[in-house]
């Protein structure tokens, strides 16, 4: 069986690439480290500018709102393009995919005209404050407090793996606004100016490079968050919650089919540097990887051709558990093939440019575990929407 697209298809393709031959940035700009998912350097702002103005930014958006209205097919064919140059659309994802989108399907036409164009324009970053110390595979457990007094809202309480709090301009943030409902009932959100007096950023610089700071606890205390920025109805945030995740996972299985294949290819390289092509054991383990790599895309695909259908896509439910263990094994199999070199932070392997060496990857791969979701509740979620099994007690 051949998958292929049809001439349509593939002309948006042609008009795509010859756009990205003629516009991409300077490779060395875009090797430049950031100082966080939420800092936009100059050449980050111009860029994602640059899309927006050609509606490069958002296909499946209007024009006004950076996008052409593509199809569904032509936006698969978008994204998988920009996967395989591995070039980011924004180096603010949280604002571009989740906040901006959140705010479309759910903010009032003031909303969406104060924020939206301008975190499109990339004139505005934001971060998202979802998770907190006793609140984080369980969302539905957040405990930070707003409270309503007139025209404003009062909060307190903590974030934290709040990822660019540190340099975003604004937080879309989930609060509790009843504490005396059903928890899931209970919660609000609300947009929040990262500059109101209260707010204390607190970065956590990472193991694998300590001078690198993107997650952040956040401390609110007696913030003053004015009525209006209410987003969606009072208590009524919980599908806001959901439909955040949702954008966020919408696509990004493509992004992670193309770092495993691609990973695949470099551990391929790796093995005939180091003469492991009559092991075994490697070779195996890269077959494998090969063949875990053939099935995020190919059940990403089944996926897709379903959602463009208009049915349920199950298969989307599981490429999150499924991509990121396979990205964990990926890195933990390159840094064993090098044996004791495999802490030599000098040795360079996928995506070099990005992520550093073999073991660097392989420490952050377990946050491709944790990040829009754990293992552990994909798990779960699995289990019990598509299995159908019942909830344990």
């Amino acid at each position: 069986m051949r998958l292929q697209w049809d001439d349509e298809a593939e002309a948006f393709r042609r008009e795509l690439d010859d756009w990205l031959d003629a516009n991409l940035p300077p490779s060395e700009k875009m090797r430049e480290p950031k100082l966080s998912s939420a800092h936009l350097p100059d050449w980050a702002r111009e860029w994602q500018r640059k899309l927006f103005d050609a509606g490069w930014l958002v296909p499946g958006w209007p024009p006004e709102l950076g996008g052409r209205d593509a199809t569904p097919v032509q936006q698969m064919i978008y994204f998988e393009e920009f996967a395989r140059r591995d070039v980011p659309r924004s180096l603010n994802p949280q604002g571009l995919s989740i906040c901006a989108a959140s705010i479309v399907d759910h903010g009032t036409d003031e909303q969406k005209e104060r924020w939206v164009l301008p975190t499109l324009r990339a004139e505005i970053t934001w971060c998202l404050g979802m998770s907190e110390p006793g609140a984080g595979s369980d969302l539905a457990g957040l405990s930070t407090r707003a409270v309503l007094d007139g025209d404003h809202f009062v909060v307190n309480g903590q974030k934290v793996w709040t990822s660019g709090a540190h340099h975003a301009d604004w937080c879309l943030c989930f609060v509790r606004t009843d504490p005396d409902v059903p928890k899931h009932k209970g919660i609000s959100a609300l947009v929040i100016d990262m500059r109101t007096p209260g707010i204390t950023c607190r970065p956590l610089p990472e193991l694998s490079d300590p001078d690198y700071a993107d997650f952040n606890e956040v401390f609110f205390t007696d913030v003053v968050v004015p009525r209006e920025n209410l987003l969606g109805e009072l208590n009524g945030g919980w599908p806001i919650t959901q439909g955040s995740l949702g954008h966020e996972r919408g696509m990004l299985w493509i992004g992670n089919a193309s770092n495993i294949e691609n990973g695949v290819n470099e551990l391929v390289t790796l093995g005939q540097e180091l003469g492991l092509q009559d092991d075994s054991r490697f070779c195996d383990l890269v077959a494998s990887l090969y063949i875990d790599s053939q099935a995020v895309k190919l059940m990403g695909y089944r996926g897709f051709a379903k959602f463009a259908r208009g049915q349920q896509a199950t298969e989307h439910m599981l490429l999150k558990l499924f991509s990121s263990e396979a990205e964990r094994r990926l890195y933990l199999t390159g840094t064993e093939a090098l044996g004791a070199d495999g802490i030599d932070l000098d040795r360079k392997g996928v995506m070099a440019w990005r992520m550093g060496a073999w073991v660097t990857q392989y420490l952050r791969s377990f946050s491709g575990t944790i990040a829009g979701g754990t293992s552990e509740i994909q798990r779960n979620i699995i289990s019990e929407r598509v299995l159908g099994l019942p909830r344990t007690k």
